[in-house]
Formats: C-alpha cells, structure tokens, sequence
C-alpha cells in the first residue's frame, strides 16, 4: 500500500489577523510530490490550520485522483485543537468551523478512507511552516 504524508500549517498575525496557509505532500521516501501557500485574508489560526488540512487533501486528490483509496494518508497538523476536533477528540465550539469540519469528513469518507490525523511535530513541519509564514511577508498586491 502506498503512504503519503500531508504536512499542514496555518499561521495568523494578530490571532484574528492577516493568515496564511501552507502545506507539503511527501511519499513514503520523502520526495515532495506537490507544496503551495495560500494567503487566506483576515483569520485566526484555528481557522487557517482548518483551510490547510483542507487544502492539504485537495492537493492529494489532485495528485492521485481515484487511487486516493487505496493511500494510507497522514495528515499532519500544526493545531492540536483542530487535530482534536476532527478526530472527534474535543467539540467543536464554534459554528463557524463546522463547514470545514464536515467537509474534510466528507473527503475522508468518499476518497481517503485510510487517513489519519496527527500533530505536527514542530521538526517535521518546517517547510509548511516557512510556506505559510512566507505568505504573510509577502505584500499583498492590490492592482490585481
């Protein structure tokens, strides 16, 4: 069976403020099959680690399309609290977070069924890490 690891973090200045997202996807010998940031407007963290668990699946499909079944998938997560949430660990709280919550259920049900979620170790995060915090050094360019 084929392993993949997705490597998530959500970052956000000000706690809510500026956020952004970034995230990696390694195979079982830790090439890196696809990585990208997003800046996501004003957030808190705990909605930008949502948007890049989020992403981070959606970049698996797009990757493998329908072999997404037969993947054992981790995702690694930098927010313990949504780690906690979606493996049904702690209540969701916030109204706000339940689209998120029940749309990565929804991923999980019909296209990673061998998924599971982890707290990213801080060591083993670092390039999703930088990939989010680079977002937020970037000016944001209005002209577009």
């Amino acid at each position: 069976m084929k392993k993949i690891t997705i490597f998530t973090s959500g970052v956000s200045k000000g706690n809510p403020g500026p956020a952004a997202i970034g995230v990696q996807v390694v195979d079982a010998r830790g090439s890196v099959l696809r990585g990208e940031a997003q800046a996501i407007g004003n957030a808190n963290s705990t909605f930008a680690a949502y948007n890049a668990a989020l992403l981070g699946l959606q970049l698996a499909r797009e990757v493998f399309g329908k072999s997404t079944k037969d993947l054992q998938v981790e995702l690694h997560l930098d927010n313990d609290r949504v780690k906690k949430q979606l493996n049904a660990e702690l209540p969701i709280t916030e109204p706000g977070f339940v689209p998120y919550f029940i749309e990565i259920h929804n991923l999980k049900v019909a296209y990673f069924p061998k998924l599971t979620i982890h707290l990213a170790r801080p060591e083993h995060n670092k390039v999703a890490h930088s990939l989010a915090l680079h977002q937020l050094s970037t000016p944001l360019d209005l002209t577009e």
